[in-house]
């Protein structure tokens, strides 16, 4: 099973809720525990008004793009396949800070929920990823403040079979021939008429995260990630075995922050002494995981064989994402201020003006739009931690 955009069509969901089954009990390790972080220090996680358990709620199954969160689960760990979660000592930079990590997947095992919904209805949930565009969608109760970036770039793509499309190396060329283009959501397939990359009438939101469609009929373009797709099509699907041609699609636009850790608007006051030392332990984290994402990895492809909800995800996929994040540059340094993690506030205001009027459009956001400045904030962000220094 494939992954979707995080927009999913609410027939998509249903249909694919079904997945969800299985699990067993709880798996515990027998690794010894890491050494205590000096108290007081940067990585005392426990003086810091932290909770006794940080959650982490994702928006998807495990996979290497979300590879920070899985890192700082310690080798204590507790693998719990009935409720679809993994648990331990929250170890950083090889000390254990003093609190307890938690992990829960997204996706099916929370029958499709956004993640700002999930926050609302559990206090127990201390930052859970959100995209740029569902924070938007996420008012009152649900509003969600991002706190740190951990990819810069969106890793969605649309892609397509480069001897149906002879000679394109974009998808404006690509999708010129008025072939549809399959997504499972509304948002971007707007976002790209509009930028006239597509016709509208290309349109096609039928998408259910399988390859049955593109291997039956190679002239549809379809999303993906290039995290993932390139990978998994060229090795892992018999009945195709070669490359796929793609392009990202933040070259036409979509200019979201791609699941930045967020906290509930209605806790950031609560949470800042906290903030204050796990944002910039997170901020390290990713770096820290990209450095050296095998062990991560193998935990990650662990996690879904334990979980057993009909998702697959194999070491040589999560290899290549780790590698794919660094090289495609999807992982980056803030390009505005070089620092890693740091929200740009141009960008974030083009976000608002680019995707409010198309979330309206769909029916997605109704009522006063939030302000650019509501979404994020830089205020617990380590100016010092960037990629490529010592």
């Amino acid at each position: 099973m494939f992954r979707r955009t995080g927009l999913l069509a609410a027939g998509v969901a249903a249909a694919l809720v079904l997945a969800a089954c299985g699990g067993g009990g709880e798996t515990a390790s027998t690794a010894p525990a890491a050494p205590a972080a000096p108290a007081g220090g940067p990585l005392d996680l426990a003086g810091a008004g932290c909770p006794a358990t940080v959650v982490f709620q994702q928006d998807w199954q495990p996979e290497a793009e979300h590879g920070a969160m899985y890192s700082v689960v310690g080798p204590d760990r507790t693998i719990d396949a009935a409720a679809k979660s993994v648990k331990g000592s929250f170890v950083a930079q090889g000390v254990d800070t003093g609190v307890d990590v938690e992990v829960r997947p997204g996706g099916p095992n929370v029958g499709f929920q956004p993640v700002p919904a999930l926050m609302a209805l559990d206090d127990d949930i201390t930052l859970g990823a959100v995209n740029t565009d569902a924070a938007l969608t996420a008012t009152g109760n649900q509003a969600t403040v991002a706190v740190t970036s951990q990819m810069t770039v969106s890793p969605q793509i649309i892609m397509w079979d480069p001897a149906s499309h002879p000679g394109a190396t974009t998808l404006q060329q690509a999708a010129a021939g008025g072939d549809p283009v399959v997504t499972s959501g509304d948002v971007l397939p707007a976002l790209l008429a509009s930028k006239g990359a597509m016709a509208a009438a290309q349109s096609d939101t039928s998408y259910e995260g399988t390859p049955a469609r593109f291997v039956s009929d190679p002239k549809i373009l379809q999303q993906g990630f290039a995290t993932a797709e390139p990978f998994i099509y060229q090795n892992e699907i018999a009945e195709w075995n070669k490359p796929i041609a793609f392009q990202k699609v933040a070259d036409y636009g979509y200019s979201i922050y791609p699941e930045p850790l967020a906290v509930r608007a209605d806790k950031l006051d609560g949470l800042r002494g906290c903030l204050d030392k796990l944002v910039p332990i997170m901020q390290q984290a990713q770096i820290d995981y990209l450095a050296n994402p095998g062990p991560t990895n193998s935990l990650i492809v662990d996690l879904v064989n334990e979980y057993q909800t009909g998702w697959t995800y194999s070491e040589g996929v999560a290899d290549f994402s780790a590698k794919a994040q660094v090289e495609q540059g999807f992982v980056t340094n803030d390009p505005a201020s070089g620092v890693f993690g740091q929200f740009d506030p141009a960008r974030m205001g083009e976000i608002v003006s680019t995707f409010v009027p198309l979330l309206q459009q769909q029916g997605s956001l109704s009522g006063p739009a939030p302000s650019a400045e509501s979404l994020y904030t830089n205020e617990f962000i380590d100016p010092s931690i960037r990629m490529g220094t010592p």
